[in-house]
């Protein structure tokens, strides 16, 4: 399984980016797909997941990122709207086998992860 993350950048605060996650070595619709950012010196937060039925947002990104997947192209995209300083970190998709998408998922065990792509949002 590899996974490779991509469409980071510089951006202003209320701009948007279009995070990817390309997957291959697994279909998609057996799969927890999710996103997480690393900000520096903070811990690494959960902010999205997805899975065959189900979508599931953290409070901090709810109604301004989307998490969306194309089986076709067997990748996983992330929707960021009305970006702001506070957004600037390292992105990264992972994915687990088979586990459920809800509050619960950011703490279970991703045994596949992205390299990670930089957002960086200007004031």
């Amino acid at each position: 399984v590899q996974l490779q993350a991509s469409g980071g950048g510089l951006v202003q605060a209320g701009g948007s980016l279009r995070l990817s996650c390309a997957a291959s070595g697994l279909t998609l619709d057996r799969y927890n797909i999710a996103w997480f950012r690393q900000a520096p010196g903070k811990e690494r937060e959960g902010l999205s997941c997805i899975n065959s039925g189900s979508t599931y947002y953290a409070e901090s990104v709810k109604d301004r990122f989307t998490i969306s997947r194309d089986d076709a192209k067997n990748t996983i995209y992330l929707r960021m709207n009305d970006l702001r300083p506070e957004d600037t970190a390292v992105y990264y998709c992972a994915a687990v086998r088979y586990l459920v998408c809800n509050s619960g998922s950011f703490s279970s065990e991703y045994n596949h992860w992205g390299q990670g792509t930089l957002v960086t949002v200007s004031s």
